[in-house]
């Protein structure tokens, strides 16, 4: 809370002094305090730095990723975007950002913070493309990010850097996928010139993660982690053999020919895939 807000709920200036000095009231920026014994954890440190920003300020960049589960740890110091105002306190990393429209603000864990999409626009410059595909396919299929809010954050900030790198998202609007593995196979797709499949669509009550409605023909991504075990072992022939029944045929692939053997694997798929669309 701020001294205003301490203030307006009925305490004097002497009021405050004397809890500050007592220890009831705990110190965390200027003009910023919280109840002893004081939080410490990320959600707390967060929102005393948007409340030391001013009225206007928000969580955002790596701050706002936090609270939106956008990144697996916390990072200080906090940061926060002031939409209009200047006012940057000690130990918080401050960006002034006019740009910021009401439409880009909203509450996350209580806290005023940047929407899913602007925090993926801010965050967006600081991640590794693997990372940033990563993150984005997560939050479309969780459903925090939104095709048609990134589509807006980005037709309203042409310069900002992280456009160029979001904006093959809005432009290419598959299903999202749902594994690094299957973000290194649509490389792979592109990289090599094949058809860009669909990916992770329900076909007789099962997803699959690739498929290619022209040839009937399915691209199941294997790896150790998740087919391993004799259960899954059963359950994937068994996935096979039904697809089969209805007239698809299944190829798999396993990421260590991915990573391996990737000029024969491409070789290997178009080969099928023609016989396929061509016998069909």
């Amino acid at each position: 809370m701020t001294r205003a807000q301490l203030l307006e709920a009925g305490l004097t200036e002497g009021g405050v002094d004397r809890r500050l000095r007592n220890g009831s009231l705990a110190p965390r920026y200027r003009g910023v305090y919280a109840l002893a014994p004081a939080r410490v954890d990320p959600q707390a440190l967060i929102a005393a730095a948007v409340l030391a920003g001013g009225p206007t300020a928000v969580a955002s960049h790596g701050s706002a990723a936090w609270l939106w589960d956008f990144l697996p740890r916390y990072e200080p110091p906090p940061e926060i975007s002031l939409p209009t105002g200047d006012r940057r306190p000690r130990h918080i990393l401050s960006h002034r950002c006019p740009s910021l429209l009401p439409r880009d603000i909203t509450r996350q864990r209580g806290v005023p913070t940047t929407t899913p999409a602007r925090t993926a626009l801010d965050l967006a410059p600081r991640l590794s493309k693997k990372q940033l595909t990563r993150l984005v396919n997560d939050q479309l299929r969780d459903g925090y990010l939104k095709p048609a809010a990134l589509k807006d954050v980005l037709t309203r900030n042409p310069l900002h850097p992280g456009t160029k790198l979001l904006r093959r998202f809005v432009e290419d609007p598959r299903n999202p996928t749902d594994s690094s593995l299957e973000d290194d196979f649509m490389g792979f797709v592109k990289k090599y010139g094949l058809p860009i499949p669909q990916t992770n669509v329900w076909l007789h009550g099962r997803k699959v993660d690739a498929f290619y409605p022209e040839a009937n023909l399915i691209i199941e991504l294997d790896s150790e982690d998740y087919h391993s075990d004799q259960d899954a072992f059963r359950d994937d022939r068994e996935r096979d053999t039904e697809n089969l029944k209805h007239g698809l045929a299944t190829m798999r692939m396993t990421s260590d020919r991915l990573a391996l053997t990737p000029h024969h694997e491409a070789q290997r798929i178009m080969e099928i895939y023609r016989d396929r669309v061509g016998s069909s």
